[in-house]
């Protein structure tokens, strides 16, 4: 990934040499970026590896999935506050994950303890299983358990 990003940066420093005469200019720098995303894009099959962009936009997409459940699960709280009687039944739950390495762990919990309702409470030293207290358990696990898997897929397009 970082041979594909230094390629694309050196086409457009060359671009820019090439093209300003005069004076160097940003959007003759910014034109010969775009330029190189579309050359190592064409050759990126002869690095062995994927695009270095689909990453940046697999970050994005796990941002936004990020974004929709916070709103989700933060609609979910507000209803259980404002209701007039609070029937929540709070309780805690195992969760066992498909993702490896320290990074991949650490950033499902951390997503997950950030939405409202959910807190992470333990991980094992294996990394491979939650112990998760939701606010209600009762009507939010099945919510809960689609973001799990929905944060786990983005995760692991973000890092493998």
């Amino acid at each position: 990934m970082p041979a594909q990003f230094l390629l694309n940066v050196f086409i457009a420093v060359l671009w820019t040499l090439i093209s300003d005469e005069t004076e160097l200019k940003f959007t003759t720098l910014v034109t010969g970026y775009l330029v190189g995303i579309v050359i190592v894009f064409l050759m990126h099959r002869f690095f062995g590896q994927r695009f270095y962009l689909t990453r940046f936009f697999a970050l994005v997409k796990l941002i936004l999935i990020f974004n929709r459940e916070l709103f989700h699960s933060t609609v979910l709280v507000i209803k259980h506050i404002l209701s007039p009687k609070i029937k929540i039944k709070p309780g805690i739950f195992k969760y066992e994950t498909v993702l490896k390495g320290e990074w991949e762990v650490t950033a499902l919990a951390l997503l997950l303890t950030l939405t409202p309702g959910s807190v992470v409470m333990e991980v094992t030293p294996e990394g491979d299983t939650f112990y998760i207290h939701g606010m209600d358990v009762e009507e939010s696990k099945d919510m809960l358990l689609t973001s799990l898997d929905k944060f786990e897929k983005a995760i692991m397009e973000v890092s493998r």
